[in-house]
């Protein structure tokens, strides 16, 4: 009997292993919750407080105190500093930073930190340098170019900042050292270094073996159990992504 491979180790919550260091987090990153009807026909003045760096994420937050009392810690659009005003609401400037609902958006603005459904508080387009954009508003909602490329419909009322997430080219800065990149890491819950199941042995995972010859189909169920759930997981295809034109 083989010992329990690391995925079947992941998240016992036994000890610091696989344990994300969450405590030092600052807070979620969400728009305030407000009823739709509350900031259609306003812009509720804000302000940025202070701009913090969240551990585990790429980009920096604002801590946003709007004159409603409401405060928030929102992802921070390229350009913004702090002790800013902007606005939020149907009403609100076009102008970077702002927050508006997408059927107020011009077509072939910048967004990020979009919300998939109103009042979610904000889902798409949040890593550092993502944006996307408005193509168009339709009677099936707004159409929006995100960052895969790909085109989705969205509901008018989904909030959006105008602007592109602050940190791009944070990923072409190489590491250099792997401390850099265990401390990273660490910091998101990831183990590092990785270890290729090819290169184990028999006893501690479904791939290992230093026979290379009838290797088991690296594709497996995204309902696998976790002894067996290794690999490309619930993959429509085998082998590298081709680059599409």
């Amino acid at each position: 009997m083989g010992k329990r491979i690391r995925v079947q180790r992941r998240g016992r919550g036994k000890g610091p292993t696989f344990r994300a260091s969450t405590h030092k987090r600052v807070a979620q990153a969400q728009y305030p919750l407000l009823a739709t009807e509350d900031y259609l026909e306003i812009a509720i003045e804000g302000v940025i407080e202070d701009l913090v760096h969240d551990p585990g994420r790429g980009a920096p937050l604002a801590l946003v105190r709007f004159e409603n009392a409401k405060t928030c810690y929102t992802v921070v659009a390229e350009g913004v500093y702090a002790s800013q005003k902007i606005q939020m609401g149907g009403k609100a400037l076009v102008k970077v930073g702002n927050i508006l609902p997408l059927g107020r958006i011009p077509e072939g603005t910048m967004v990020c930190n979009i919300e998939l459904h109103p009042g979610d508080g904000g889902k798409l387009s949040r890593s550092s340098g993502a944006y996307a954009t408005v193509l168009g508003h339709t009677p099936q909602g707004t159409m929006m170019k995100l960052p895969s490329k790909k085109t989705k419909y969205l509901n008018d009322y989904c909030r959006a900042t105008i602007g592109v997430v602050s940190g791009a080219g944070r990923t072409d800065k190489p590491f250099l050292k792997a401390g850099a990149k265990f401390h990273l890491m660490k910091a998101k819950g990831h183990k590092y270094p990785r270890t290729r199941g090819r290169a184990m042995i028999a006893a501690v995972h479904p791939y290992g073996s230093s026979k290379k010859s009838a290797r088991k189909v690296t594709t497996v169920s995204r309902h696998a159990p976790p002894g067996k759930k290794v690999g490309l997981i619930a993959a429509k295809s085998a082998g590298r992504k081709k680059r599409r034109r």
